[in-house]
This record gives C-alpha cells, sequence and structure tokens, in this order.
C-alpha cells in the first residue's frame, strides 16, 4: 500500500507467508511422489467421500493448474488439479479429500462455510476498494474517506476469519475419512496431515497479514485526528 513506520507491522507476518508458501511447496513436491498403498487417485477418494455420505448431485471434474483445487458451493463442482485428479500420490488423495470436506460441510449445512459464501461479494468488493479509498483519504485529509476504507477492509477482514474454521474442518473431516477408511496406512497418514497442515498455515498466514494491514489503517487514521 505505502511505506511508514507502521509497515514494520508487516514483517514477522510476511516471514511466515514466505515459510507457509515454503512449506506447501516442499510438502507437496515430496508427497506427490509417494503412491498411496490402495493406488487409487484422488478423483476416486473424492468420490469414495461423496458416496458413503449419500452426496450425488456434486460433479467432481478436472481444471488446469497446480494446486488449483477448490470447491464451488454455487455450481456443485468439486474441481481438482490434473495431478491431483489422476495423482495416485499421498499429496494427491489428502488435497482431494480435503476438497471433498467442503462438499460435505455443504450438503451438513456447516455454519461457518455458508458465513464464508454469503459474506464473500461483500469482502470481494472490500478488498479491492479499501485501500485505495483510504489513501484517497489519506492525502485529502478527509477522515471520512478513511473511515469508509477501514470499513471495508472489515468486511475483507471478517473473510478472512471465517476461512480458518472452515479450512482446518475440511482438513479433519479429510484426515477422518483417510484413517478410518483405511484409504492410507499410518506412515501415509504422516504424510497428509503435513500436506494439509502446510496449506492450514498459508490460511493463518494470510489471515494475520489481513489483521496486520487493519491496525495500519487504525493506527495511520488516529494519526490524522
Amino acid at each position: 500500500m505505502f511505506f511508514d513506520s507502521t509497515f514494520l507491522l508487516l514483517i514477522p507476518v510476511l516471514l511466515l507467508a514466505f515459510y507457509a508458501q515454503g512449506k506447501v511447496t516442499g510438502n507437496y513436491k515430496k508427497y506427490s511422489k509417494v503412491r498411496n498403498s490402495s493406488n487409487i487417485s484422488g478423483a476416486e477418494v473424492a468420490q469414495r467421500i461423496l458416496q458413503s455420505n449419500g452426496i450425488l448431485d456434486v460433479k467432481i471434474q478436472e481444471v488446469e493448474g497446480q494446486l488449483t483445487d477448490h470447491y464451488n458451493p454455487k455450481k456443485h463442482e468439486l474441481n481438482l488439479s490434473s495431478d491431483v485428479y489422476h495423482g495416485n500420490s499421498v499429496a494427491a488423495i489428502s488435497i482431494a479429500a480435503h476438497e471433498a470436506g467442503h462438499a460435505l460441510q455443504h450438503a451438513s449445512n456447516y455454519a461457518p462455510l455458508g458465513i464464508r459464501s454469503s459474506i464473500f461479494p461483500v469482502a470481494n468488493f472490500g478488498s479491492m476498494l479499501a485501500f485505495p479509498m483510504f489513501i484517497v483519504g489519506l492525502l485529502l485529509r478527509t477522515p471520512l474517506l478513511m473511515d469508509i476504507g477501514i470499513v471495508l477492509f472489515a468486511a475483507a477482514l471478517l473473510f478472512h476469519v471465517v476461512t480458518l474454521p472452515v479450512e482446518f474442518n475440511a482438513s479433519k473431516r479429510a484426515l477422518n475419512y483417510l484413517s478410518n477408511h483405511v484409504v492410507a496406512n499410518d506412515t501415509e497418514m504422516i504424510g497428509a496431515r503435513k500436506v494439509l497442515n502446510a496449506a492450514a498455515l498459508t490460511y493463518v498466514a494470510s489471515t494475520l497479514m489481513a489483521l496486520m494491514q487493519f491496525l495500519r489503517l487504525i493506527i495511520l487514521r488516529g494519526s490524522r485526528d
């Protein structure tokens, strides 16, 4: 956004973000080379999870890119990257199971997922306009514009906060299935946890970054009073 003394608040979080991304890349690379003992693909794991929970209206499909896996609750689509869709690695089944976990959340009306989906439009709007609005208010010495920027960014921060339980719960569901249905043995479960825990750390880093940015806005706004 801009540089000032409050930028120092971001340094620890930036370091955490770099560390988290390194863990994601490293664990994915390592466990994408380890074949699961059941020799099933990510798409098959996702299908098994959905069928075992009576979910028949979710389409599992392949999408381009790496680590582009996501669940679309509006379209009832579970999108898996090619390596995960076709792959029979520990990383592939872990990621596929995690995304299937989101489908289970949707089917069971998991509250945090519903909240995240409902505030997404406002949060997306806020994340795009918050900083420009605040900076204009700062330059023009217009407190009202700065306040609007802060409120808009608060919506984006709320989205990050609500995302945490959604992602952690999806990983918990994934690991429970992989363990209880003997899709992965004990050694493979260690790898699955590492893959999903590394991904979860990136969400923690993102939330802390948003929080620090929010605090920056509050501090800068107060300095103009």
